[in-house]
């Protein structure tokens, strides 16, 4: 299929769609059937390409164990016949297709992206409805239960008593006996 012009016969190419035949300068090549096309037909679903899946690659999830099953076009298997494979295989366990719960009592929530929080002091995943310690019998961390700085201040604080905070003497030296200035 020559192209171009009369002074450059060797530029270009028409369009190998059936309906085309146009004259285009930068052609496109289809990575899979190999056939020159114009810019309106060089999509494999636009020029109708019989050999469109023979590099694309895509994923079937198996509805039964939630497992990924990777396939390409050059093998030319149907989707179902993949998924009957995979089923047979003994790789299929619908056990594995169990989602994660929260693991507070009687709570069958299913934790996902949205209503999942992370305990910060026993770093267990629950769900919203349990994200406070006092909802999910929160049992705190043992790198928790050592007291930390903010921790020892309050410890020390309560353990003073009311009498140690004040002196006493500086409290009534503070307070001016006689004012130096009288108002009339």
């Amino acid at each position: 299929m020559g192209g171009g012009t009369e002074a450059f016969p060797d530029l270009g190419s028409h369009c190998q769609h059936s309906d085309c035949r146009q004259l285009d300068f930068l052609p496109f090549t289809c990575d899979a059937c190999q056939k020159v096309f114009c810019v309106e037909h060089r999509s494999c679903k636009s020029h109708e390409c019989p050999k469109s899946d023979v590099n694309s690659r895509k994923v079937l999830v198996c509805e039964i164990c939630s497992m990924s099953i990777e396939t390409t076009g050059c093998q030319g298997e149907d989707d179902k016949v993949l998924l009957q494979k995979h089923e047979k295989s003994g790789d299929c366990d619908p056990k594995k297709k169990k989602k994660p719960t929260c693991p507070v009592k009687r709570c069958k929530e299913i934790l996902t992206f949205s209503n999942t929080s992370t305990c910060k002091s026993c770093r267990i995943q629950v769900c919203l409805k349990h994200r406070f310690p006092a909802d999910h019998a929160c049992k705190r961390n043992s790198s928790l239960s050592q007291p930390s700085a903010n921790n020892k201040f309050l410890i020390a604080l309560a353990a003073r008593s009311g009498n140690d905070c004040g002196n006493k003497s500086r409290a009534s030296a503070s307070r001016p006996t006689t004012p130096s200035v009288k108002a009339c």
